[in-house]
């Protein structure tokens, strides 16, 4: 049995997210449908990470299994062949038998788009957040440092089942402008459910002045999910990198 790593992207748009869900359309459910017609077997595709409803990829890493005899550099073919156009396969190679797309993970980086202008834009509100007013931006740098470090993060996510670890550790989170847009990018060894949203929300805030700089650590401390009053919405958030 071969072991298969296949980067994909995807407009996370008209999903329900990426994990399978009866009588949604999910990103797995697309991508597990269009493996078993290629390999005539079941599939179960495990992914770097679950990405929630609206949300985006560009770097998404998933690994699934297969008696199948397809040589690796047709699969990406086959499967573009058969996907709907807001999914695309990259690039596939056969990996180790212990590779696991989410627990070989040593890091997931997210970006966060938002359109700082006054007026919306008809090609860009599907993949951005956007906000009229000027954000501080120095300020959200500030605060932003905050969260680099191992941290406890119940504040701003919530694990995949009940009693299990909210704590994770943030290599990265920066923020930079290029004319209308800001972007911010997150690097963690790996994230909670919504944690990057809740991250980028409440640094908005900041940006906005209507919190102090001083309030991100506050809310770390506080470990309570109604600490954070801002949840970016899901169209501006991408998935962009995964590292092993």
């Amino acid at each position: 049995m071969r072991n298969i790593k296949v980067i994909v992207d995807y407009d996370g748009t008209d999903f329900s997210g990426f994990q399978k869900q009866p009588g949604r359309r999910t990103v797995q459910g697309e991508i597990e449908f269009v493996l078993e017609r290629l390999f005539g077997e079941p599939i179960r595709v495990i992914a770097a990470g679950r990405t929630d409803a609206g949300v985006h990829a560009t770097g998404q890493v998933i690994s699934f299994r297969t008696h199948g005899t397809i040589p690796v550099e047709r699969i990406c073919p086959a499967m573009n062949g058969m996907l709907a156009s807001d999914v695309r396969a990259k690039k596939a190679e056969q990996v180790a038998e212990d590779f696991h797309a989410r627990y070989s993970a040593k890091s997931r980086t997210y970006a966060y788009v938002i359109l700082n202008r006054r007026f919306p834009s008809a090609l860009l509100e599907r993949y951005a957040w956007r906000i009229e007013a000027p954000l501080d931006l120095e300020a959200i740098r500030l605060a932003a440092q905050s969260l680099v470090g191992t941290h406890d993060f119940a504040s701003f996510g919530a694990p995949d089942r009940a009693g299990m670890s909210t704590t994770r550790e943030v290599f990265d989170c920066r923020v930079s402008s290029r004319r209308e847009f800001v972007i911010f990018r997150i690097k963690a060894n790996a994230f909670l459910r919504g944690m990057a949203r809740a991250i980028v929300g409440t640094l908005v805030e900041i940006g906005q002045e209507r919190l102090p700089v001083e309030r991100v650590a506050e809310i770390l401390a506080m470990r309570d999910r109604q600490a954070v009053r801002v949840v970016a919405p899901p169209q501006g958030l991408f998935l962009t990198r995964v590292e092993y």
